[in-house]
């Protein structure tokens, strides 16, 4: 880092800075005492104002620990922690000033250890740490404990709740309707709740930040994009209790603008909610989003501390999802790989509409220890459209039942979304609902344990095409591939496994124009079965089982 002289003890800035560098203002110039005892927050606010007054400068934190309150940074200032410097959050509320805009009793509020508001060219940057001392502002939640035959629905966060009215600093650091941003090689840790939200900002770099959060704290999201344009997020290492890296589309602040251009590359990824997630809220529009080459994980732990979906894309308050490409991402112990969902929640709307979820791209992801089923679902009046998911191994531990095969799933069209929502979903691979455009290709779902359930079922889908799917066999009385009410759909490419009693099922009086081709079904007894209101025309290129078989 290039530095010219310090300030002197008074805050003057320093004389005669080199030509192409910045003044640094050391913060124990101006006081701090760096104890991890005293409160420095006047000394640190003290140096930033000196930086931000020279004209642009690092407000800098030489190894030590510095008790702080709530900080401001100003246009053109870099707040500088050098290795082995920590800015410890204060405990006490009171030492916190609320900045209007967010309501005060929510999970992202008025409370925050850094904020800026309105500002340009600001940074946190340096090899220290950022503790809030979250723990403080949470209490036990009382709650009785989980049956274990419920831990794959559970989420150990709810084991706390906030301390009182939920008031609390949150997010950790907010950066609000600000230009050029930049958070870079700092550890954040022990957030209160979110730890990082940039909201309403244009052109922010996140890059080489290690977020450590406990797996047990309650609303701790990662980094959290928020109606943001122009975003890279980059090499960063991330584990915390809610959701690791969450777009949104809201603002308190003021307009709201489309979240629009962001990059998320080259990340490792742990917590118990979801990895990769756009929504909630999801008010404005998401567009041109990107999600490569990095690693979801969870160790050998319970289930209610797995992640709940590595790949997360919502739209449930009206707004839209349009261009969202996911590529290379490994996966282990994630409860769902992939859990995308169109609802209807109409939070914040006097009348509630369905938004529109549309050309999301999901290829080259290899997942192990698969607990629940991946899901495409949008609502009756409003079809997930153009959806590819290709290039894709999922390895599943469930297990089904038969009788989830038949089981009517709920619509929860207004219900917080989340991969659990519709309890045990009746196929052990995919399943599909209330959607148009789908395309699955080279999609391969291994059962590590024996599964009844079909591999695919499809219900209420139009234009849907099958490529080179691939599975164990489920038992006698269910369907590779269970087409319902399924229009315009072509199967082609794929091979009926050994023990295949059905290779292809279609029911429903609204099926049709279901075409095959180019399949190895040879090991299959019964190539396709024409049931449940189904006329046999539906469908073509197979020799199909008596109607009712």
């Amino acid at each position: 880092m290039s530095t010219t002289r310090t300030a002197d003890p008074a805050g003057a800035p320093p004389r005669s800075p080199a030509p192409g560098a910045l003044p640094v203002f050391r913060v124990d110039g101006f006081g701090a005492v760096a104890d991890g005892r005293t409160k420095d927050t006047g000394a640190v606010q003290a140096a930033i104002d000196a930086a931000h007054a020279a004209g642009g400068g690092v407000a800098y934190l030489p190894p030590g620990t510095y008790l702080s309150g709530g900080i401001e940074l100003r246009s053109r200032v870099a707040l500088h922690l050098e290795a082995g410097a920590t800015l410890l959050g204060s405990t006490d509320l009171a030492d916190y000033p609320a900045h209007e805009g967010p309501p005060a009793d929510c999970d992202a509020g008025q409370r925050h250890l850094v904020f800026a508001r309105g500002a340009c060219d600001i940074a946190i940057t340096g090899r220290g740490t950022i503790d809030g001392q979250g723990p403080a502002f949470w209490e036990p939640s009382g709650r009785p404990a989980t049956p274990p035959d419920r831990l794959w629905a559970d989420v150990v966060t709810h084991d706390w709740k906030p301390v009182g009215d939920n008031d609390r600093p949150s997010p950790m650091i907010e950066f609000a309707e600000c230009r050029n941003v930049r958070v870079e090689d700092v550890t954040l840790r022990n957030s209160a709740g979110w730890t990082l939200r940039p909201i309403a900002c244009d052109t922010v770099l996140i890059r080489g930040v290690v977020i450590r959060n406990r797996i047990d704290g309650i609303n701790t999201d990662g980094i959290d994009p928020t109606a943001c344009q122009n975003v890279i997020i980059t090499a960063c290492d991330i584990e915390t209790g809610d959701d690791a890296i969450c777009l949104k589309s809201e603002n308190p602040y003021g307009e709201l603008r489309v979240t629009r251009n962001v990059v998320v590359s080259d990340c490792v990824l742990s917590c118990c909610c979801n990895a990769f997630k756009l929504g909630t809220a999801t008010r404005g529009g998401f567009e041109d989003v990107t999600f490569t080459n990095s690693v979801v994980h969870n160790g050998d732990v319970p289930l209610n501390e797995r992640v709940i979906s590595g790949i997360a894309v919502e739209m449930v308050d009206g707004g839209w999802v349009d261009g969202v490409t996911v590529s290379g991402i490994r996966m282990r112990n994630t409860r769902t790989p992939v859990f995308i969902r169109l609802g209807n929640r109409g939070w914040g709307q006097p009348t509630p509409v369905p938004g529109r979820l549309r050309r999301v791209r999901i290829s080259d992801v290899d997942a192990t220890g698969a607990i629940l089923t991946s899901s495409v679902t949008g609502v009756a009046e409003q079809p997930v459209e153009d959806v590819v998911l290709s290039g894709i191994r999922i390895e599943t531990d469930e297990g089904g039942h038969p009788e989830w095969v038949d089981r009517e799933i709920p619509e929860e069209v207004a219900e917080y979304p989340e991969a659990r929502m519709f309890g045990r979903l009746p196929a052990y691979g995919l399943y599909v609902r209330h959607a148009r455009g789908i395309r699955l290709r080279d999609v391969e779902v291994v059962s590590t344990v024996r599964d009844p359930r079909p591999l695919l079922v499809a219900d209420d889908v139009a234009d849907l095409a099958v490529s080179a799917v691939a599975g164990p066999a489920p038992g006698p009385g269910a369907a590779l591939l269970d087409l319902r009410d399924t229009r315009d759909a072509f199967v082609s490419g794929s091979r009926a496994p050994h023990g295949t009693g059905t290779f292809l099922k279609v029911s429903g009086s609204r099926s049709t124009d279901i075409a095959l081709a180019g399949n190895e079904l040879s090991r299959a007894r019964v190539q396709v079965a024409v049931t449940g209101g189904a006329s046999p025309d539906s469908v073509t290129g197979a020799a199909p089982a008596p109607r009712g078989t």
